[in-house]
């Protein structure tokens, strides 16, 4: 009798284990990720955050709350547009979310600077909320896994902190994460500076691990003491704040202005920084985007 009593005891114990595990599993979050590589879909606008006469944070909504975009650190979506003034001419542009999978369910974010002749860029500047956009993805050779390197130095132009920000944000969220990254972020003037507050949150918070030095080609009117530079990026410059290319485990990201990233691959060199190719690979010591 007593070895049944323990028995059905046993069993009681293994089924409420069971149930409970059950429990938990179907309560744990579900989501899935919505991007396909080969196939575009559609997106609405749900919301539009001016920040500049020029500049917009636009949120686009996922089809239900929990979905996650299911884009990798690095990585970018490919926007299709038709030209309705050059026969519907199809146009691709890539673009990278300032919005992080880990952070966000049920919207992706894209910061967008509207340019007089830029074909996409005025086609968002010109979205009404419900209005859709095109997107298939993930895109791109740069994929971020966390302390994959000692250092990566980044030099950043303009709308290229795009890409950059993702792999900062993702580097600071991480408490194991213990990379370490120098930005060297140029703009035309103040009002130009992209995502300024997020960046002065990261560097304030974990300054032994964060450094970020503004470049301006105009001078403020008032304070300039926060500025690091005046002027385009110089090989000096590169020389003084970014680790040296033949140190191990160093990685040197470029995303910008033409003009910037060549004469920035060129100084790189004398740092030595092997030559950039032309098309870079996760590999590279140096990659542009």
């Amino acid at each position: 009798m007593e070895s049944n009593t323990i028995a059905i005891t046993a069993i009681v114990l293994v089924a409420t284990v069971a149930l409970l595990f059950l429990q938990n599993k179907n309560s744990a979050p579900k989501f899935n990720t919505v991007l396909i590589k080969d196939q575009f879909q559609e997106f609405p606008l749900i919301e539009k955050t001016v920040l500049s006469p020029s500049t917009a944070i636009y949120k686009f909504k996922l089809p239900h709350e929990n979905d996650k975009l299911g884009l990798p650190i690095g990585q970018h979506i490919t926007i299709k547009h038709f030209d309705a003034e050059n026969d519907n001419k199809e146009i691709l542009r890539h673009y990278t979310p300032v919005s992080l999978d880990e952070d966000t369910s049920g919207y992706f974010d894209l910061l967008i600077k509207t340019y007089p002749q830029g074909k996409v860029s005025s086609m968002f500047a010109g979205l009404s909320i419900g209005d859709t956009i095109k997107v298939r993805g993930p895109k791109g050779f740069y994929k971020y896994e966390p302390n994959m390197l000692k250092h990566i130095a980044m030099v950043a132009g303009g709308t290229g902190i795009t890409p950059m920000f993702q792999i900062l944000k993702a580097i600071y969220n991480n408490p194991k994460d213990k990379t370490k990254v120098t930005l060297i972020f140029g703009n035309a003037n103040e009002a130009d500076i992209l995502l300024r507050t997020e960046l002065d949150q990261i560097i304030q918070s974990r300054p032994d691990q964060f450094k970020i030095y503004y470049i301006l080609d105009k001078k403020p009117e008032v304070d300039d003491s926060w500025v690091s530079h005046i002027g385009y990026i110089t090989e000096d410059l590169l020389r003084e704040k970014i680790p040296s290319g033949d140190e191990p485990n160093v990685q040197l990201l470029i995303c910008g202005p033409p003009g910037m990233v060549s004469a920035t691959k060129r100084y790189a060199q004398a740092l030595k920084y092997p030559r950039a190719k032309p098309v870079s690979k996760m590999e590279d010591k140096v990659f542009c985007f």
